[in-house]
């Protein structure tokens, strides 16, 4: 079975479930509970619990999404609810079986940043895999689900309301540390999902058209885009043209526009995420946008 075909798999989405979860509960035991960083969703709650009662946190954890998990088989489906078990189960057992690991991190920004990397990371894979974690990562999932705001966004206003809670607990100094976690984590996910690379959109208004495709084509070998367009000051028809290339295409790009093609006006802009073929798998020598 070819790699494309097999990440196309609902085992391979098993095996993101499970991959993302282990990091989840890894981001706990190393950074986030040495720095008494209650982070947001279950492992916020267990992390105060812990501060509170000295409640081991994996049981906790267990014990809060059982409910959360009938809510998920009853709001969203048997699939979902699953992949949803088998996170549920795996990030608690990770936290149980990781918790006398030695690489303990207490400075609460360094947690709160590498902790929020690690943490976001697990989650957008389990997202990638169709899965959650359970507890308030199943809930930003039904926001998502029915109100159409970003995984990551959801899991920022989900995990906000956790964050209040922690700081009557813990102190106000170590709540705003948490919502740096809780930041870091919402932009990884999305991150994550979206799969970004560091691409830009070219957007190139030219009279010149053909010379500027000839070096797009010939130098850097990729696809294009051209749009018939009026300029607003010369009231003059000018062509668009757009095209996508990696950043240090980017940089060599511009420099070949700034030196054969000095009049035309240029926008380089971020891009998000990039769809079809001839980018971001095997390029097609003579193929252009359609």
């Amino acid at each position: 079975m070819a790699i494309q075909e097999f990440k196309k798999t609902v085992i391979f989405e098993y095996i993101q479930v499970i991959m993302g979860a282990a990091l989840v509960g890894l981001a706990f035991n190393i950074f986030f509970l040495p720095a008494r960083l209650a982070a947001g969703g279950v492992s916020g709650i267990s992390t105060i619990l812990y501060e509170l009662f000295l409640f081991n946190p994996a049981y906790v954890q267990w014990l809060i999404n059982i409910p959360l998990l009938i809510l998920g088989v009853v709001l969203v489906g048997k699939e979902f609810s699953l992949k949803t078990l088998v996170g549920t189960f795996f990030v608690p057992f990770v936290i149980w079986i990781t918790a006398d690991i030695n690489v303990h991190i207490d400075n609460p920004l360094l947690s709160a940043i590498y902790g929020g990397i690690m943490l976001g990371v697990g989650l957008g894979i389990v997202y990638r895999g169709n899965g959650s974690t359970g507890g308030t990562a199943l809930i930003a999932q039904l926001v998502k689900k029915f109100t159409g705001l970003s995984s990551g966004f959801s899991q920022l206003i989900v995990d906000g309301l956790v964050v209040l809670t922690s700081a009557f607990v813990f102190n106000f100094e170590l709540a705003l540390y948490a919502m740096i976690a809780i930041y870091v984590t919402s932009k990884v996910i999305d991150f994550v999902q979206l799969q970004t690379s560091p691409t830009k959109l070219v957007m190139i208004i030219t009279d010149k058209e053909e010379e500027v495709q000839a070096i797009i084509k010939n130098e850097i070998n990729r696809g294009l885009t051209k749009i018939k367009s009026i300029g607003g000051y010369s009231n003059e028809e000018k062509t668009m043209i757009l095209c996508v290339v990696e950043q240090s295409e980017a940089v060599y790009f511009k420099k070949l526009l700034q030196a054969h093609e000095p009049t035309s006006f240029v926008i380089f802009l971020n891009a998000s995420e990039i769809l079809g073929r001839g980018f971001s798998r095997a390029q097609f020598d003579g193929d252009e946008v359609k």
